[in-house]
């Protein structure tokens, strides 16, 4: 678990600051968790969404810092943690079906190919077609965010193939984008589940 990870094009060598774009990057989650933290007022659902994208800056700070296997898995604890609380919020009265249905897309796609993020993309358009089809006017606000997550997850999935041409590679943009994501979906629950 302590062995040495080099999963990006920024990182040359091992060492604390061997990624300081990737590294610095994360700011953009503890942006969004002081943001959501503010708009939430004490809010018991928007402060919960809010320390977890505290926890995803935590986890993927120290991943990109110490680039460790250990941190690699706290890094996706982190970001699955949010997401399954995220989607149990996504429709309160259909929360009992959310987290078992996402764990199970989530499944299929990394099998199949897709990886660990293609289920949260698929399971933002499908959240926003269901709340477009239920005239839900914050149907647009989960496409707005599934548009900004495909380019995030784009820019990751080109990380390695642009190397030689971009060193520092497009995982940082992954981060800044993604922060954004986060939210977004974030204040999209709290104004939603608002009394």
């Amino acid at each position: 678990m302590t062995d040495y990870v080099d999963g990006y094009c920024e990182r040359v060598a091992p060492g604390l600051w061997g990624e300081p774009l990737n590294s610095l990057s994360n700011l953009a989650f503890l942006v969004a968790a002081v943001l959501v933290w503010r708009l939430a007022n004490g809010d018991r659902t928007g402060r919960v969404l809010a320390g977890l994208i505290g926890l995803v800056f935590v986890a993927s700070t120290v991943f990109h810092l110490l680039a460790t296997r250990w941190a690699a898995v706290a890094d996706s604890v982190a970001i699955l943690g949010f997401m399954l609380f995220a989607r149990r919020y996504w429709s309160p009265r259909h929360a009992w079906l959310a987290a078992p249905a996402f764990l199970a897309l989530t499944v299929v796609t990394a099998l199949l190919g897709g990886g660990l993020y293609l289920g949260a993309l698929i399971g933002l358009a499908a959240f926003a077609a269901v709340l477009a089809f239920a005239r839900d006017a914050y149907w647009t606000h989960f496409a707005v965010a599934g548009a900004v997550f495909a380019l995030s997850l784009s820019l990751r999935a080109l990380d390695r193939d642009v190397c030689g041409y971009v060193p520092v590679g497009t995982h940082f943009l992954w981060h800044l984008l993604n922060g954004v994501v986060l939210y977004l979906v974030s204040r999209t629950l709290v104004l939603k589940n608002r009394p």
